[in-house]
């Protein structure tokens, strides 16, 4: 969809077009600036209001600060329930805004090529990376950094919107980390009984309690 330019008068207008041809339980909202303006929820989805803030790490603002589409898969630890969300750069009275469609939890988009390089920035230069090279990815003071054979880039997406397009050997593990599995030296146990990874590079990153599971699974033990 292209960015358009719409007046404020038109949004109930707008938003009985969008009804027409998405499904009838998606939620339509539109966000400006920093929080949402607009909001025509389905049965499912009821946790935006009406001027709420716009979190710093949604589709929503990642739109807003690319202007660019941006989707990605929710995970249940946000409703009890995962969800689809689809987002649009558009205009509102010439101030980019986001457009936004959640559809419902039985809604499956379509499944994405796992990306295989990311393209990281240093300073003014831009270096596309093959994910087999990346070590870690971590998210640090709103910003997304990841690591490259000894080297620090940063990139606009999100740990949750890497997490669903990165290759299998990639795990998430923590709020702040994604690592690759072949970079791993061992596993071992603090005084507190958590997990710590210990890298090749000999860094230590930790295992949050909600990722044991999955690091487990993954890794067989």
């Amino acid at each position: 969809m292209n960015s358009v330019v719409i007046s404020n008068k038109g949004l109930e207008q707008f938003n009985t077009i969008l009804k027409d041809w998405i499904p009838k339980n998606a939620s339509i909202a539109l966000a400006c600036e920093d929080s949402y303006i607009h909001y025509s929820p389905s049965i499912e989805h009821m946790h935006l209001t009406l001027n709420e803030k716009i979190h710093p790490e949604s589709v929503a603002a990642r739109v807003i600060q690319t202007r660019m589409k941006s989707d990605i898969v929710v995970d249940s630890s946000i409703l009890g329930y995962p969800y689809f969300v689809i987002g649009y750069p558009i205009y509102l009275d010439q101030k980019i805004a986001a457009l936004i469609i959640i559809f419902p939890s039985t809604y499956t988009p379509e499944k994405k090529e796992p990306y295989r390089f990311l393209t990281g920035k240093q300073e003014d230069t831009w270096v596309p990376v093959p994910v087999e090279e990346i070590t870690y990815i971590e998210s640090l003071q709103k910003r997304t950094w990841f690591y490259a054979n000894n080297e620090l880039f940063k990139t606009n997406f999100t740990l949750k919107e890497l997490e669903s397009r990165l290759p299998e050997f990639f795990i998430r593990i923590h709020r702040s980390y994604i690592l690759n599995i072949y970079f791993i030296k061992n596993i071992t146990k603090d005084i507190t009984t958590n997990f710590i990874i210990q890298l090749k590079s000999g860094i230590e990153l930790p295992v949050s309690q909600s990722y044991i599971n999955d690091l487990r699974k993954v890794l067989e033990f």
